[in-house]
C-alpha cells in the first residue's frame, strides 16, 4: 500500500505498534520534523504536540543543547560494552540520578525503555528475596487498568485486558488490586480525588488470602497514564507504603511517565512524599531523544546481591545497550535543560492554569469527567452505545486535522504537553480541543 502523500514510500512492510494498521495506511499521518512544541508533517502542516510525543519529550522537540550533546557523543564514542566494562559518563549519570531522587534511592541500573525498566525491577524484587533466603516470595501484585509496558513481566502485572488477551497465561501467581477510579465518587475532581484512599486496603485482603510470605512486590503507577490519567486518591499511595512496609513487601513505583517533571518535581515520589523501594523511569530521562531507562533501587536491596567472591556476577541480567554512550549524553543534556531552564518550577507555576483550562471543557457535549494532575489531564466522553471508542477516536482524527495531537484510550482523550508550554499555548491547545468537542456527535 502506498502513502498518498509520497507515493515512493511503501507503507506495507512496517507492522506498527498499538495501531490500527489498516486504517492508518489508508489515511497515514507522517511526521518529517519537529521543533519545540510542534511537529511538521510530510505535507508541511504544523501540529501542536499535546502528548509530548508519547509522554516523553518533556523539554520539547530538538532542543539545541540535547541535539549538540548527542552529536558530540556520536563523534567521540559510538558504543561501549556494558558487561565487565563501562565509560565515564554513565557512572556520572548514575550518581546524578541518585542525587536528584529521594534519599535512599542510591543504586541505578540502566535499561533502554520503560518496558525494560519494569521487567528489570520485577527481577530485582524477586532476586532480592531469593538472596535473603525468602525464595518463596514469588507473587507480584499489580493493579487493574495499570500499564507497565509490553514485556511479559510488565504485561503480567499490568491490568489492561486487551494487552493480555492474546498473550497466554503470562507470569504465574500475579494478583491485582482494584482500580482507583470511580466516576460516581470522583468525577470532575481537581487534582487528587478526596475519595478512594480505602481502596488500598484491598492489599490487606490479598495478603490475608495468600500470606505475606509469598508476596515479593507491589507495583503501581503514581497515576495511571495509559489507563486514562487515573489520579491517585489522597492518602492512597501512603496507605500502600504503610501496608507493604509492615509485611516486608517491596513497593515499586512505575514512574516512566511521572519522573522528570511531569508533576513539577523530579518524581512523583518527591511531590507526594511517598518513597518506594524501587523506581522505574524512562521517557523524560532523555526527553525522548535516545531510548533509555533507569531503575533506581534502595542501596540495601543492591547490597543483598553483593555476596560470594568479588569477581562473581551478582545479577545475571542486562542489555546490550544498557548505558549506551549516546543515551548517556542525551540524558545529561536533558537534565541540564530541566535544571538550567527551571522547567520543574515552570510546571508548578502553570499547573493551576492547566487545571482551570481543562475543567473549562466540562460542559462540552458528551463529557462525563475531566481529570488533571501536574501537566497531564484527560477528558472522558460518554461512549456511544453501539460503538465504544468511536467518540474519542473521532476527536483524535479531527483534532489532528486542525493541528493538534492528542492521545486516546477507550473513550478518554489524554493530554500531556511538553513541559516548556506557555500559558498562551495552553489556551490555544485547549481552544482547539474545545472546538472539536463542540462538534463531536
Amino acid at each position: 500500500m502506498k502513502n498518498p502523500l509520497h507515493n515512493e514510500i511503501d507503507l506495507s512492510a512496517y507492522w506498527m505498534p498499538f495501531t490500527g494498521n489498516r486504517a492508518f495506511k489508508n489515511e497515514p499521518r507522517l511526521m518529517q520534523s519537529a521543533k519545540g512544541l510542534y511537529y511538521t508533517t510530510v505535507d508541511d502542516r504544523r501540529i501542536m504536540d499535546g502528548m509530548s510525543g508519547l509522554w516523553c519529550c518533556n523539554a520539547g522537540h530538538c532542543h539545541p543543547h540535547i541535539v549538540a550533546a548527542i552529536r558530540q557523543a556520536a563523534d567521540e564514542l559510538d558504543y561501549s560494552p556494558a558487561f565487565q566494562m563501562g565509560h565515564p559518563e554513565i557512572f556520572r549519570l548514575a550518581e546524578r540520578l541518585a542525587s536528584m531522587m529521594p534519599d535512599g534511592m542510591d543504586a541505578v541500573f540502566f535499561t533502554n525503555s520503560g518496558s525494560e525498566s519494569v521487567d528489570t525491577a520485577l527481577k530485582i524484587a524477586l532476586g532480592y528475596h531469593h538472596a535473603l533466603g525468602e525464595g518463596q516470595r514469588t507473587r507480584l501484585v499489580g493493579r487493574q487498568r495499570g500499564y507497565h509496558g509490553s514485556g511479559f513481566g510488565g504485561t503480567s502485572v499490568g491490568g489492561i485486558g486487551n494487552n493480555r488477551i492474546a498473550a497466554g497465561p503470562l507470569l504465574p501467581g500475579v494478583l491485582h488490586l482494584p482500580e482507583t477510579y470511580d466516576v460516581q465518587h470522583q468525577a470532575f475532581s481537581r487534582g487528587q480525588p478526596a475519595w478512594g484512599a480505602h481502596l488500598a486496603d484491598e492489599l490487606e485482603r490479598i495478603i490475608k488470602s495468600n500470606h505475606a510470605s509469598t508476596i515479593a512486590a507491589v507495583i503501581v503507577e503514581p497515576f495511571a497514564g495509559s489507563g486514562g490519567v487515573l489520579v491517585p486518591p489522597v492518602g492512597y499511595l501512603e496507605r500502600l507504603r504503610e501496608i507493604t512496609k509492615a509485611h516486608g513487601i517491596l513497593l515499586i513505583f512505575d514512574e516512566v511517565i511521572t519522573a522528570f517533571g511531569r508533576l513539577g518535581w523530579s518524581s512523583a515520589a518527591e511531590r507526594l512524599g511517598v518513597v518506594p523501594d524501587i523506581m522505574c523511569t524512562a521517557k523524560g530521562l532523555t526527553s525522548g531523544t535516545v531510548p533509555m531507562g533507569a531503575v533506581l533501587v534502595r542501596e540495601e536491596i543492591r547490597e543483598a546481591f553483593m555476596r560470594g567472591p568479588p569477581t562473581a556476577i551478582e545479577f545475571f541480567h542486562g542489555y546490550t545497550y544498557s548505558g549506551h554512550p549516546l543515551a548517556a549524553a542525551a540524558a545529561h543534556a536533558a537534565l541540564d535543560v530541566y535544571e538550567n531552564e527551571g522547567i520543574f518550577r515552570h510546571v508548578r507555576e502553570l499547573e493551576a492554569k492547566w487545571e482551570a483550562g481543562l475543567h473549562s471543557l466540562a460542559d462540552k457535549p458528551h463529557v462525563i469527567d475531566v481529570r488533571n494532575f501536574g501537566l497531564a489531564g484527560a477528558v472522558e466522553l460518554r461512549p456511544q452505545d453501539d460503538a465504544p471508542t468511536y467518540r474519542a477516536m473521532s476527536v483524535f482524527r479531527e483534532a489532528f486535522d486542525r493541528g493538534l495531537l492528542v492521545r486516546t484510550t477507550a473513550d478518554i482523550v489524554a493530554l500531556a504537553p511538553p513541559l516548556v508550554i506557555s500559558e498562551a499555548e495552553i489556551e490555544q491547545m485547549l481552544g482547539i480541543l474545545g472546538d472539536v468537542l463542540n462538534e463531536t456527535a
